[in-house]
């Protein structure tokens, strides 16, 4: 979802730039992977490392050590890498010990908690990257203490928001009978939306069973819509962890199916980075079940509420949001459909 806005804003500026797309391969499960490419308009990548599976060390090992044979066959000028995953963790690596600078999208974030993978990518990389596009003013501040060179830093917006709304324009024009979601939202016309896939909430049993028993009680005032992660799918099964007849359960979802569905749900419930911002881009009340966010716009200024994991307090939140007196939100500055834009004329810039 952030490379394809990227590749839109390249494809503007074709006289100055080529660009190759690198599929590491982390996302490997067809619904997880392939048909965001077709979804998205992303061109078929360019190379794929095929570096899914295994442990954290495997999976970023596999990814560096294909990405070093694609960089030393033909160096770029530059490597872009997005977001906080392993694979943003590997390439930047990668590149930087062959003496490529390296660009980072959605720099700066941070939750203040080591225990996610992804804080510690998001350190890592940013602590050897050259150029730094920020989301939010929270990135910028972040890395200005941490001591980037102000030059450096660009914030420019969200990419993800760019996506969203160039989605959104197509799915208003899309036929949508086809969606599994558009028969659930006939079918039910007033409904909640819930994702799960953190591991520090769905492998241990204990805090599964209690976000599940706070959702079975949510499911008496409204149904939910569960498209559920596979990892979620299996510990649910391996703790025999019950759900109500009034949360309905489907496999994931493509990137336009799950759009048709929560953009127009009563409340999300999430423990996604990215859904938290997406939300709040459209105005759509969010619980986070977390007790940290490295987005903390979307609750300063969003319609994002943190409520942790205490079943106690997602009821009562979620009642709330039912009774119509949960928080209200703005989209923040610079969510306008033009980060790639600006983060392909500052790369012009630093290139040239």
């Amino acid at each position: 979802m952030k490379v394809a806005p990227i590749v839109r804003a390249l494809e503007k500026k074709a006289s100055l730039f080529t660009y190759r797309i690198i599929h590491t391969g982390q996302h490997f499960d067809r619904e997880m992977s392939d048909v965001f490419f077709e979804e998205l308009g992303i061109p078929n990548p360019d190379y794929h490392l095929e570096g899914g599976g295994g442990s954290h060390a495997e999976q970023t090992a596999r990814i560096m050590i294909a990405f070093e044979k694609v960089c030393m066959a033909a160096p770029p000028d530059c490597v872009v890498v997005v977001g906080d995953v392993n694979s943003t963790l590997a390439c930047s690596v990668v590149a930087k010990k062959l003496h490529i600078p390296v660009a980072h999208v959605e720099a700066g974030l941070r939750s203040g908690d080591r225990n996610m993978p992804e804080e510690i990518n998001r350190l890592v990389t940013d602590s050897i990257s050259d150029w730094f596009f920020c989301t939010e003013p929270a990135g910028v501040q972040n890395l200005l203490k941490e001591g980037k060179s102000p030059e450096s830093v660009f914030h420019v917006g969200h990419v993800m928001v760019d996506n969203l709304l160039y989605q959104r324009d197509r799915l208003n024009q899309a036929d949508t009978n086809g969606f599994q979601s558009q028969a659930l939202k006939e079918r039910f016309r007033r409904y909640g939306v819930v994702t799960l896939h953190r591991p520090s909430n769905v492998d241990d049993p204990l805090v599964l069973f209690g976000i599940v028993d706070s959702l079975n009680k949510i499911a008496e005032d409204i149904p939910l819509v569960f498209p559920v992660h596979p990892r979620t799918r299996s510990n649910l099964e391996k703790f025999k962890i019950a759900h109500g007849e009034r949360i309905h359960l489907t496999g994931p979802l493509s990137y336009m199916d799950f759009l048709n569905l929560w953009k127009d749900a009563v409340l999300v419930l999430t423990d996604s980075g990215g859904l938290q911002e997406e939300t709040t881009a459209f105005g759509v009340p969010c619980l986070t079940l977390r007790h940290n966010t490295e987005r903390p716009i979307t609750v300063d200024e969003g319609t994002n509420t943190l409520v942790g994991v205490d079943p106690e307090i997602i009821l009562r939140e979620a009642q709330s949001i039912l009774s119509g007196s949960g928080k209200k939100g703005r989209r923040p500055s610079l969510w306008d459909g033009h980060s790639a834009e600006r983060i392909v004329t500052h790369l012009s810039e630093q290139l040239n």
